[in-house]
Formats: structure tokens, C-alpha cells, sequence
């Protein structure tokens, strides 16, 4: 196995050993299993291997066509609907042996609890009436006998109601997640990398237990061949446990980092350390807060009741550092199978840019450019999409960069949330305060903006054959949202000059110089 695989991928020995396969139903047919958040971080991550283990595979999104960007799109049943939506649910679990509830609604503003109680009863009983043989459920580690925070809570009270369903449940509750792209992991790895000294929370003492995310996906699968009357809580973790300034300082041994210096402060408040959080990291403050929330307490595994259920992983779980040594080299390698930049953003919009025809009787604002090259149409397009992220964006850096904090300030994901991998990107990846919505390979990329602004904003950038080499095109369009989204484009409008048009000349320049490097190596 490679020692830059954070996860296994599906065709290695860990997604088909016979452990891990599916055991077929009578009839000689493969067993259906249903993955509800199918992709979120883990749930992308679960499905090619579910696939790998001879399951067939069934997923419920409120997009299909965001399931259809994806790799293993096309060896997966597509069900559109919400998980909250009785009919959905019920269309969705129909002849299903086997459901994954992975779904988490902290994205969904402050009453994500309300939300994840009626998804939790909704799975429960479509569950029973369509006689599903498990459901699989992964929550959050936490200390008994102790007021948990609004997250932790939540996640335990959907544990609770799947257990009650009637149908045999098994509730896997795990702590820190470490792998390439975690959010957990993320928090660590610029927290570290950016300060040579911390002040922290108190919570920096509290011990907690860590797991990698291989392993998460080990428990999952095995959980597909528990017992059928295995049903219960368990706790899963990796085999360190240590205290958070701990897991700081082994994260920079990894990455040949000198140790930091952390303090423990009594004054900073779970909403104060996210803020600051949001600040020094590409997480923000939204999903930093319940992340910081998450280890207020120490939160170890309780006992080693899951091995009876489902035996440790082949080997032995894996270490912290071994973990974070893995992610790294996914990291490094550009090979970060799914990652927290790409989840649902609170507030975003979410319909595609409607045609021109549409505009018809409303208001909006563009701003439009082109410029002809004589480089390749497919160099061009190779520099539009290796856009954002590292790259940056081909002009103006520091007022992207200032538009950015200014975003983050306010509640937003900021410019530094980046972009989840180098290579082309595909629908529903993000990049930077930008969704990728809608992708003609080859041809044009358009970005929905998911910053804070009062309207809906997009951004396209396209390029056409010409008969000496490619005309590159650009467009920026703004549907405002009252006098204040009008006062918005105003405003903005003096920095357009120096972005947009700055945009069109480095982009084709930068076309034109890899391509002349190409045809002149030596020159």
C-alpha cells in the first residue's frame, strides 16, 4: 500500500478483502445499499469502495447533476431528493438492504438541529416500512454525564432515534478525523504551519482520541457484515490518545516543523477561538465553531465493545503520526480524494445562471471581455482551469486578497478556502469564494460566487477556436438585490478595470508563454 494513500483506494487489498465483500443476497443478487450524503467528505470517499466490495450502490442528492461530475458516477443509482422529503426517502430506500446515514445539517444555519431530528425520523421510518436490513450511522465522540455542545448534541440525538427505528442500527462514534482535506485535519495543519506560537483555549489540555480516516471507512464497510443482530452504540478511535497542543506539535515533527509554543487562556470562548480560528486558517468561523466545540471536553473511546461487533483493523488502527504522514503525501502528490472546501455553503445561491433570454424585465449588470491569442484553444483552457487555489488569480492579488478577508470578516468562506485538488476541476468542486456550476470541457468553466454579496453573482471564462490560434472570453454577471446589491456593483465597479481586464491579458499571456515553451524547450 502506498505510503501517500491517506485512504486506501478502492482497488488496493483494503477495499476487496473478502472481510470487507459483500456477502450476496439469496437470490444470488448483490446487496442494494442506499449512501445518504454520498458527497460529503466521508460519503465520497465510502461509495467507490462500497463499489470496489461488490455492492450495488444507490444515492440520494438534492443535485444529481453534482453526482454526475463525479468519478464513480456512472456505476451508482441516482435518486433526486432531499433526505427530509417523505416521497424522496421513500423512492430512495425502496428494495435497499443496507442505509448510510451520513448526512449532517450544521451547514443549514442556526436550526440545523430541528433539521437533522427530521431527516433522523424520516430515515427511521421509510427504514421500517420498506424493511431495511441496517442502518449505519457516524456521529461524534463524547464524554458521558457532561452538557454537550448544540453539535455533539445533535448528532447524539440522531443516534437515539435510528436506534429506535426498530431496524437493526449501528451508531459509530468517532473524535478527530485526520486525512487530506478533513476540515479537523485542515485546522491542525495551518494552525501549525502558520504560528510559531499559539495562544489557545483551555481545551488544548483536554485529551482526545484521533482517528484516521482510513480506518473511519474500515468500520464503516465492516459494518455492512456485522451480525444481523448487532445493534448499539460504539465508540471507534485510533490508538493515541493525547491532548490537543499534542497533536499540534506531532503534526509539525511530521512536517519537519520546530515544536510551537501554546498556551492555555481561560479568556477565549468556543466563539472567540473559532473566530480566530476563521482568521489563521482557510476554515471559517461556521465550521470551525462546532469543531472547537467538539473537544471542549476530553473525549477518549469509553471500551473496546465495537470489537466484538467488528474486529480492528487488518494490522491494527493506524497511528496519528502515521496518519498525518499519509495525508501529507496526498497533499503532496495532489491526489485529495474529497475534501470539506466542497460541502454546501449556508446562504449561497443555489439555482444555475439562467440563459439571456431570461434576463428579460430584470436587472443585471456584466461585464464582458475577450481577447484573441495565437496560443492553442487547449492551452488556454489549460489556464483557465488550474485557476484559484495556489495559482491565484491571474491579476490584482491583493485586492482578491482584500476582497477575501473582507469575506471572512463577515461570516463567509474567504478567498483562502482554496480548491480541493490541481487538476481540472469538476462540478460542485470549489474554488477559492467561487462553486464550479457548470463545465463544457475544453470550452468554458463558470463560477458561481459563494462570497457575501447583496445578489447572486457568476463569473465564466471560455475560449473558442479562431483561425491564428483562440479568442479568449470572460464574463462577470450580477443580479442585484435591492438598492443595496445596485450601490454594491457601483462600488466595486473602479476595481473592475483592474481585475477583469487585468484577468484577460495574464491569462492569454500566460497561454502564450507555456505554449512558446513548449514548441522552443531549449530556447
Amino acid at each position: 500500500m502506498s505510503e501517500s494513500a491517506d485512504t486506501a483506494p478502492p482497488n488496493s487489498p483494503f477495499g476487496s478483502e473478502d472481510a470487507l465483500r459483500a456477502v450476496p443476497r439469496p437470490d444470488g443478487t448483490a446487496p442494494l445499499v442506499l449512501v445518504l450524503g454520498a458527497t460529503g467528505y466521508i460519503g465520497g470517499r465510502l461509495v467507490p469502495r462500497l463499489l470496489a466490495g461488490g455492492y450495488r450502490v444507490r444515492v440520494l442528492t438534492r443535485s444529481a447533476r453534482r453526482v454526475q461530475a463525479l468519478p464513480w458516477s456512472a456505476d451508482v443509482e441516482t435518486v433526486e431528493g432531499d433526505a427530509a422529503d417523505p416521497d424522496a426517502m421513500d423512492r430512495a430506500t425502496d428494495d435497499v438492504d443496507l442505509v448510510y446515514h451520513l448526512v449532517h445539517s450544521m451547514h443549514s444555519g442556526r436550526d440545523y438541529a430541528r433539521l437533522d431530528r427530521a431527516i433522523a425520523h424520516n430515515v427511521a421510518r421509510a427504514a421500517t416500512a420498506h424493511h431495511v436490513g441496517r442502518l449505519v450511522y457516524l456521529s461524534g465522540l463524547h464524554p458521558d454525564g457532561v452538557e454537550l455542545s448544540a453539535h455533539l448534541a445533535s448528532r447524539q440525538e440522531v443516534g437515539e432515534i435510528l436506534l429506535r427505528s426498530g431496524t437493526p442500527t449501528l451508531v459509530l462514534q468517532a473524535g478527530v478525523v485526520i486525512g487530506s482535506g478533513s476540515a479537523s485535519f485542515e485546522m491542525i495543519r495551518h494552525l501549525t504551519e502558520v504560528l510559531p506560537y499559539m495562544p489557545a483555549p483551555r481545551w488544548v489540555r483536554n485529551l482526545i482520541q484521533p482517528i484516521a480516516v482510513r480506518d473511519v471507512l474500515y468500520y464503516l464497510l465492516a459494518a455492512a457484515r456485522a451480525e444481523p443482530q448487532a445493534h448499539g452504540t460504539y465508540d471507534i478511535g485510533g490508538p493515541d490518545v493525547m491532548r490537543y497542543s499534542e497533536m499540534m506539535n506531532g503534526y509539525a515533527a511530521v512536517a519537519g516543523l520546530p515544536r510551537r509554543g501554546i498556551t492555555a487562556l481561560p479568556v477565549l470562548t468556543p466563539g472567540l477561538a473559532s473566530h480566530w480560528v476563521g482568521l489563521v486558517t482557510p476554515v471559517p468561523s461556521r465550521i470551525a465553531r462546532p469543531l472547537v466545540e467538539s473537544v471542549l471536553h476530553s473525549c477518549v473511546v469509553k471500551d473496546d465493545a465495537v470489537d466484538a461487533v467488528i474486529p480492528p483493523p487488518p494490522g491494527g488502527p493506524t497511528g496519528y503520526r502515521d496518519a498525518v504522514r499519509l495525508a501529507l503525501g496526498r497533499i503532496e502528490i495532489d491526489d485529495v480524494e474529497t475534501s470539506w472546501v466542497d460541502g454546501r455553503v449556508l446562504g449561497a445561491p443555489s439555482d444555475p445562471m439562467p440563459s439571456d433570454p431570461d434576463w428579460a424585465g430584470r436587472t443585471v449588470f456584466k461585464d464582458a471581455r475577450s481577447k484573441p491569442t495565437t496560443a492553442d484553444p487547449a492551452e488556454v483552457w489549460r489556464v483557465i482551469t488550474e485557476i484559484g487555489g495556489a495559482t491565484g488569480w491571474y491579476s490584482a492579488s491583493v485586492l482578491w486578497a482584500v476582497r477575501g478577508l473582507m469575506d471572512r470578516v463577515v461570516g463567509g468562506v474567504g478567498q483562502r478556502r482554496g480548491r480541493r485538488t490541481l487538476a481540472e476541476p469538476r462540478v460542485g468542486d470549489a474554488i477559492d469564494v467561487w462553486r464550479v456550476e457548470h463545465i463544457e470541457p475544453g470550452r468554458l468553466l463558470r463560477l458561481r460566487a459563494e462570497m457575501r454579496v447583496p445578489g447572486r453573482a457568476w463569473l465564466e471564462l471560455g475560449v473558442e477556436p479562431a483561425a491564428e490560434g483562440a479568442v479568449y472570453r470572460q464574463r462577470a454577471v450580477f443580479f442585484p438585490r435591492g438598492l443595496t446589491g445596485r450601490l454594491y456593483w457601483l462600488s466595486v465597479l473602479p476595481f473592475h478595470g483592474l481585475v477583469f481586464s487585468g484577468m484577460v491579458n495574464r491569462i492569454v499571456a500566460e497561454a502564450e508563454r507555456t505554449q512558446g515553451a513548449e514548441t522552443h524547450p531549449g530556447s
